[in-house]
């Protein structure tokens, strides 16, 4: 998918990129290719796959969940990385609140350059890990409209670390890829714990070579106040996952 594709796959979904959003987009991959010499951001960084692959891939959360494209909500993105998917929806619909959050500190810094040379406002950035920044007496503690991941741990993990940020009535939104179901009935019981109750699966495919690649996007609405004791510290929920709760 070349930059122009990438406009058009959006476009014919309703959604439309100015001149400016295109330059942003087209800085962000040059950047993120210079750093990724030296700093691990990625393995993918040819410039059509990261355009479908980390760009339109981020995007498809817009399609899932379309409050994004015209609602000032403030999203919390747990585990960014190199920024995905909150800033392609930062890009894309500037009226949304953004934090950032990940544990390694130079990805952090990668992420302050970023959105300083791209001219990206309303973005705050913390370098923590998932399991204390929404611990019981965190500040950010079920305080965001949206919280996002992707590409970070399994479900039944994840909505231990995100759950808790989610402010009671906001939501959570999963990217994963084909092993939804089996990973949505092990989390069932974690998800209504933690507060959670899943509003549905979009499912789509990235128009990848020689087959598409599925994709799902899990929203689960927070219906209820997150129990204090979650997420517990830092390790635990990934070597004892809420299974059967």
């Amino acid at each position: 998918m070349n930059p122009e594709e990438f406009r058009q796959a959006l476009l014919d979904h309703g959604i439309a990129l100015t001149t400016t959003q295109m330059e942003q987009f087209a800085r962000y991959y040059q950047l993120l290719v210079q750093t990724n010499e030296h700093l691990n951001l990625t393995a993918i960084t040819a410039v059509d796959e990261v355009y479908l692959k980390h760009f339109y891939d981020s995007l498809t959360g817009a399609l899932a969940f379309p409050q994004l494209q015209s609602q000032a909500l403030h999203l919390c993105d747990i585990g960014a990385g190199a920024g995905f998917p909150s800033l392609p929806l930062k890009i894309a619909f500037p009226q949304l609140e953004v934090t950032i959050v990940d544990s390694l500190n130079k990805r952090i810094n990668f992420l302050r350059d970023l959105c300083d040379e791209l001219g990206l406002t309303g973005v705050h950035l913390v370098h923590d890990r998932a399991e204390t920044f929404a611990a019981k007496k965190s500040a950010y503690r079920e305080q965001f409209d949206l919280v996002t991941a992707r590409a970070v741990a399994r479900l039944v993990v994840l909505s231990e670390l995100c759950l808790p940020a989610a402010k009671v009535g906001g939501h959570f939104l999963a990217y994963k890829a084909s092993a939804v179901n089996e990973e949505l009935k092990l989390a069932q019981g974690a998800i209504q714990k933690l507060g959670g109750q899943v509003a549905g699966v979009t499912n789509l495919t990235l128009p990848t070579k020689p087959e598409a690649e599925e994709r799902n996007l899990v929203v689960i609405d927070k219906v209820q106040k997150s129990p204090t004791k979650y997420p517990r510290r830092p390790g635990v929920p990934a070597k004892k996952p809420l299974i059967n709760v």
